[in-house]
């Protein structure tokens, strides 16, 4: 399934495609993000506690992944869309599309894994890597601006944080678009 993208955003696909632009961006959004949690920005990290032979995973993308029957995401918003899709883990790749227009996800199309890597993440547990994966997995848009961030940190990733928990993951796999 693929959208038609304006010729105004293949242009700003290929500008943010630059390596300057790309980190200029990243360091405006770390200082965006920086002011609003009032601290040094630094990564988060935890170390896991447990072999990963028996952890559990997750996967959780920015890049627009949603199954076909699903809302897709809001393109038509400037700020961006915070809200996520909830993807079962035993879903078939081909009930499983993309929404996005703030990057080209052409290889994306032709194959899931490059952005969404569940078939991969299900041979490593089948090969027994991975202890087991979630019952869900989580797609999020990714392009996410101006007050849309307050609701993305205040709400949002609370509500999934607390599904997370819920499922007792252990780890997780983020893949940005």
């Amino acid at each position: 399934m693929h959208e038609t993208i304006s010729w105004l955003q293949k242009l700003s696909n290929r500008i943010y495609a630059i390596p300057a632009v790309a980190q200029w961006w990243a360091r405006r959004a770390a200082q965006r993000s920086a002011a609003l949690d009032g601290e040094d920005n630094a990564m988060p990290f935890a170390r896991l506690h447990k072999p990963l032979s028996a952890a559990r995973g997750v996967l959780i993308t920015t890049g627009g992944v949603h199954l076909t029957e699903q809302a897709p995401f809001d393109m038509e918003t400037p700020q961006g869309d915070p809200a996520y899709r909830e993807i079962p883990v035993n879903v078939a790749p081909e009930h499983i599309t993309i929404t996005h227009n703030y990057y080209d996800h052409r290889d994306a199309d032709a194959d899931l894994n490059v952005i969404f890597p569940l078939a991969h993440f299900q041979e490593l547990v089948q090969q027994k890597i991975i202890g087991s994966l979630a019952p869900r997995h989580y797609g999020f848009m990714g392009h996410i601006d101006g007050e849309l961030v307050t609701t993305l940190t205040q709400r949002i990733a609370p509500e999934v944080a607390a599904k997370l928990r819920a499922d007792g993951v252990d780890f997780a796999l983020l893949t940005p678009a």
